[in-house]
C-alpha cells in the first residue's frame, strides 16, 4: 500500500474537480472512471485498492485491546475488547473478554459463567437488543 494516501472524502472530492474538469474540456468521464483515476494517480491499483488504503475519517471509537466497563445482562463487568469491526449504520461488532467471569444467570437455583461474550453495539457501546424489562443486553463505556 501507498504510504500518506488521503482520507476517503478527500479521495472523494479529488475524483468530483477531475469529473467537473473533464466536463468542462468537453470531455465527460463517468464517476466510477474518475474514482479510478485518483486511485492510480495515488499509485493503487484500483478504487478498492486505494480506499482500503485511505486514512478513515474519523477515528475508531472501539479498538482491539480497549479496556472497558459496563453491564451485561444487568451484571456489572470490566474487560477489554478481543476483536472489533466497524459495521455498517455506526454499528460495531465486538467480541470483550471479560477480566472475571460474569454470571448472566438471574436464579438463585443455577448459574451460567461467561468469561466472553460476542455483540454488536451501536456508536454509543448500547445494544439494540433489550431483555423483557427494556434493559439493552449490553451497555459499554472506555474504562
Amino acid at each position: 500500500m501507498t504510504q500518506g494516501t488521503p482520507t476517503i472524502a478527500e479521495l472523494k472530492a479529488q475524483a468530483r474537480r477531475l469529473r467537473a474538469t473533464m466536463q468542462e474540456s468537453g470531455a465527460p468521464m463517468a464517476h466510477a472512471t474518475a474514482l479510478e483515476t485518483v486511485a492510480r494517480q495515488h499509485g493503487h491499483r484500483d478504487w478498492n485498492t486505494a480506499r482500503a488504503a485511505a486514512a478513515w475519517d474519523n477515528p475508531a471509537r472501539w479498538q482491539i485491546g480497549q479496556h472497558v466497563r459496563g453491564r451485561y445482562l444487568s451484571h456489572p463487568f470490566t474487560g477489554r475488547i478481543k476483536s472489533a469491526s466497524e459495521g455498517t449504520g455506526g454499528f460495531w461488532r465486538l467480541t470483550l473478554a471479560f477480566d472475571a467471569p460474569v454470571d448472566v444467570v438471574t436464579s438463585r437455583h443455577f448459574s451460567n459463567w461467561r468469561k466472553q461474550v460476542s455483540c454488536t453495539v451501536n456508536a454509543q457501546g448500547v445494544t439494540v437488543d433489550k431483555t423483557s424489562d427494556g434493559t439493552p443486553h449490553l451497555s459499554l463505556f472506555a474504562a
